[in-house]
């Protein structure tokens, strides 16, 4: 039983009739094309830990700030091939080169068909980057590294869920003791509404080697409810380093739910940034796991609600081994009635000992009827360590906006700079220019628009 499991029990009282979702065991894929038996197998045994768990409620512990009653379970199908080929396509400024003017590689998933471009040059080092279902049929031997060691099916329903359906996805392999010098780019585009849309992304990094990854979910708005649930597996071996900007601007109609983690060995490194400010309901569980002695992980987040949007984010940083550092930063803003969640748990297991995490959650409450919950935590079973963290909530400064409105700028614009600044620390994480500057112009398109 993992530590996560022990400390999230079901709180008494009673619940509401269970609800259940209309996927049939003869919709989980039995076969793609030549894909190896254990795939398959895997699927199968997912699928049958999805029927073993309820649609989760809020006397669950993990889930009791987040109520999906409202969703429509019933309703959603999963997309046919084909059948949404006349969907809006992918913005262009979703698919523009993170570096100069051309991609180390690129993936494209979206109703009417994949697209993968690989350089040349990466490819003659043995990266492999390619969509899940070509990975099944053609990287079997890549796929059995990693598929399933770092998110368990038995984690959850969603969890559950997306082992088993998921048809699309992402697979990146890099082979030991290369540096891949241009960044790689991946881009979910998923359209439509009743549809139930699955993804699965693995990285695997080899010892010796690094990349960056920039792996983004998107759709249009829309009437109705759409659900999208994915599983991120990484896995960073010795010596190596993995920095990964995983973005989220799903519809407002979307309800969004992932399980992710990353898993670090002996002097590995992980930057890992995640940026929401799409969907209308949110509940993501992600994890770092320190795995091998004198391996770190800086987790970086950000987010902007607004309107009605809930926002639910569970961090956990795991120290399995002695010597691992972690840094945590979350930021978010809030506007409308919407409501963000962060739960944070820093672990350190017996024999971590000279561990250093650190965690902090900062909220900028814009408009009095949002509301901002911020839940740090420690769990502490080493007597060598220093662990700290912190969270604040609270209003625009009113000396910040007295000084700004003293030399002459307007109210709007003073409050724009201010959250500018407030998120600059987390946007300079982020290693390309221009998603930096598409992610500032989203959050000021929030500020300016009305609800």
């Amino acid at each position: 039983m993992s530590e996560r499991t022990v400390r999230r029990v079901v709180r008494g009282g009673r619940r509401a009739e269970p609800r259940e979702f209309t996927f049939t065991r003869d919709m989980v894929p039995s076969q793609n094309g030549a894909a190896a038996d254990f795939v398959i197998q895997a699927r199968q045994a997912a699928w049958s830990e999805a029927e073993s768990f309820p649609l989760p409620h809020t006397l669950l512990e993990p889930w009791r700030r987040t109520d999906l009653r409202a969703l429509r379970v019933s309703d959603f199908k999963l997309p046919l091939d084909g059948g949404l080929d006349d969907a809006p396509d992918i913005p262009e400024s979703l698919l523009a080169p993170l570096v100069g003017e051309e991609h180390g590689g690129l993936i494209t998933i979206r109703p009417g068909g994949t697209k993968v471009t690989l350089n040349p040059a990466l490819a003659g080092q043995g990266i492999v980057f390619t969509d899940y279902a070509t990975a099944e049929r053609e990287h079997p031997d890549l796929l059995g590294k990693i598929l399933g060691s770092a998110v368990k099916p038995s984690e959850g329903k969603f969890a559950a869920m997306t082992a088993a359906l998921a048809r699309d996805g992402v697979l990146l392999y890099v082979p030991a003791n290369v540096d891949v010098e241009l960044p790689l780019h991946s881009v979910i585009w998923s359209p439509g509404v009743d549809l139930a849309h699955f993804s699965h992304v693995l990285v695997y990094v080899e010892d010796g080697s690094s990349v960056t990854y920039v792996h983004e979910t998107a759709s249009p708005d829309a009437d109705g409810q759409a659900l999208n649930a994915a599983i991120v597996e990484g896995y960073v071996g010795r010596n190596s380093k993995l920095t990964f900007v995983e973005l989220q601007s799903l519809g407002r109609h979307v309800y969004n739910f992932a399980h992710e983690r990353i898993r670090v060995a002996r002097d590995g490194q992980i930057d890992w940034i995640y940026g929401a400010l799409g969907t209308k309901l949110t509940k993501a569980f992600s994890d770092l796991d320190l795995e091998g002695e004198g391996s770190s992980g800086r987790m970086s987040g950000f987010f902007f609600t607004d309107k009605d949007q809930h926002l639910d984010l569970d961090t956990q940083q795991n120290h399995h081994a002695p010597h691992t550092t972690s840094d945590l930063l979350f930021k978010g803003a809030l506007k409308g009635q919407s409501r963000s969640v962060w739960q944070g748990m820093i672990y350190v297991a017996p024999n971590a000992q000279k561990t250093d995490g650190y965690q902090a959650n900062r909220n900028l409450v814009l408009e009095k009827t949002a509301r901002a919950d911020s839940i740090p935590g420690l769990e502490i079973l080493a007597d060598d360590v220093r662990c700290t963290h912190g969270a604040t909530i609270g209003k625009i400064d009113p000396e910040h906006m007295f000084y700004l409105r003293s030399r002459g700028i307007p109210e709007w614009e003073a409050q724009r700079l201010v959250v500018e600044g407030f998120f600059t620390p987390i946007m300079d994480r982020i290693p390309f220019e221009g998603v930096r500057d598409r992610l500032m112009a989203a959050i000021q398109s929030r500020l300016t628009a009305g609800d």
